[in-house]
């Protein structure tokens, strides 16, 4: 199977601190980015590559920053992107996976009964069942949350790498499972 170069170069790559501590996955484009700074250096080879007018450049599976950069507590923007992140593009009342497209953001208390947009009131929901739900909580709808909405967190974060390393194995020994 070919893969485009636009295809390639949104593949994603892990981010390690320089102390080796996984800190982030970025695109292969801000990773080829930060390697040709030099503020970064690979760890971990990809397979696939890229061509330029001059050069071929391989595209990495790890990097690592060449100084130290101090982390401050994780926060992630609110967006409907990291909610279905956080819900593993899982539909938190019917449990079925699902394509980004198919999924809708539920107000756990709707916002009619003045339920807030933000980390613990949003889940992950299909169409089905969003309209199932319609206006109301979820227990007068009879429905039943998978998992309580939280806030993005480190352990989230770490989570969602150690997923990702399921497809690429040279992922697993920076993340200590």
């Amino acid at each position: 199977m070919m893969m485009h170069a636009q295809e390639r170069l949104q593949r994603p790559v892990l981010v390690l601190n320089a102390s080796y501590e996984p800190i982030n996955v970025c695109a292969a484009r801000r990773a080829l980015v930060l390697l040709l700074k030099g503020v970064a250096s690979v760890e971990e080879q990809g397979q696939a590559h890229v061509h330029s007018s001059r050069s071929t450049l391989h595209i990495p599976s790890v990097i690592r920053l060449l100084d130290y950069r101090r982390i401050p507590i994780q926060t992630r923007a609110l967006s409907r992107k990291n909610i279905l992140l956080r819900d593993r593009f899982t539909c938190q009342y019917c449990h079925k996976i699902l394509p980004s497209g198919e999924l809708t953001l539920d107000h756990v208390v709707p916002r009619s009964r003045s339920g807030d947009s933000s980390w613990e009131n949003l889940v992950a929901c299909c169409v089905t069942c969003n309209n199932r739900k319609g206006n109301r909580t979820p227990d007068e709808a009879g429905m039943r949350l998978a998992r309580t909405p939280r806030p993005f967190s480190l352990h989230t974060s770490r989570h969602l790498m150690r997923l990702q390393a399921r497809s690429d194995d040279q992922w697993r020994k920076y993340l200590f499972y």
